[in-house]
């Protein structure tokens, strides 16, 4: 199997006032196409900072992240914009959908970025607000939706320009429990249908349910990488870890 991401030896340094933090401190990683991949950690431990570089978010102070074996760092503004306009797709905690705008119009406007002819967005964004059970929706705005409906739609929205990677960031952080699991379970189903990598930074450990690897975080690097079959569920383990 491919790789679709590469993240080799990268570090990353900022200053907080006259001090250096190392958010990174050298983080090697392959992440292969059509995988279910859930990055976790504590706050401060790199995990947001290791995700905004996977994203072309972020560029690392030293090492190299790859997107289809392509050296995101070498990419100019208008190549990156490419990059993440046709290859990746994002989805955030707080929706990050267009208030004035309806869920139809949301999911359409990166294929409309892209160059999609009007009449082909519209239909191809009807056809994904139906895959996320939103099609009696198409014409609501973000305020006439409870939360789960809006995550609902930057899903669609995600899959717009069919990405070869979804980026989650604590896509169930704003979410009730129930509707939590609902996101997550339809994140799984469109990653099995699509054959799309999903790579998502997350405390929810309701994920680790669908993922096939976990990669945690600690201190800036990678504390160990467990499969499915090695990952326990079990709360006492969960919170030793912590």
């Amino acid at each position: 199997m491919s790789n679709v991401v590469r993240v080799s030896g990268v570090t990353k340094s900022f200053k907080l006032g006259k001090i250096e933090v190392q958010a990174l401190k050298g983080v090697d990683l392959r992440i292969d196409r059509g995988e279910y991949l859930s990055i976790m950690g504590p706050s401060g431990s790199g995990k947001s900072t290791l995700f905004n570089m996977i994203g072309g978010l972020d560029k690392p102070s030293t090492g190299k992240v790859f997107i289809d074996e392509v050296d995101i760092a070498q990419l100019d503004a208008y190549e990156l914009a490419w990059l993440r306009c046709r290859k990746i797709g994002y989805i955030f905690q707080t929706f990050n959908i267009i208030q004035v705008m309806t869920a139809l119009e949301n999911v359409t406007l990166p294929m409309i970025f892209a160059g999609l002819a009007n009449d082909a967005a519209v239909q191809k964004g009807m056809k994904l607000l139906e895959q996320v059970g939103l099609g009696d929706r198409h014409s609501h705005k973000p305020f006439e939706m409870s939360g789960g409906q809006q995550q609902r739609v930057a899903i669609a929205r995600a899959l717009a320009n069919d990405p070869a990677i979804i980026l989650a960031d604590e896509p169930t952080g704003n979410l009730d429990l129930t509707t939590g699991e609902e996101i997550i379970a339809l994140l799984k189903r469109m990653s099995q249908e699509r054959g799309v990598t999903v790579i998502s930074a997350t405390h929810d450990f309701k994920m680790l349910n669908v993922s096939d690897r976990v990669v945690w975080i600690r201190d800036g690097r990678i504390d160990k990488i467990e499969n499915r079959e090695e990952l326990s569920i079990s709360i006492g383990r969960i919170g030793a870890r912590e």
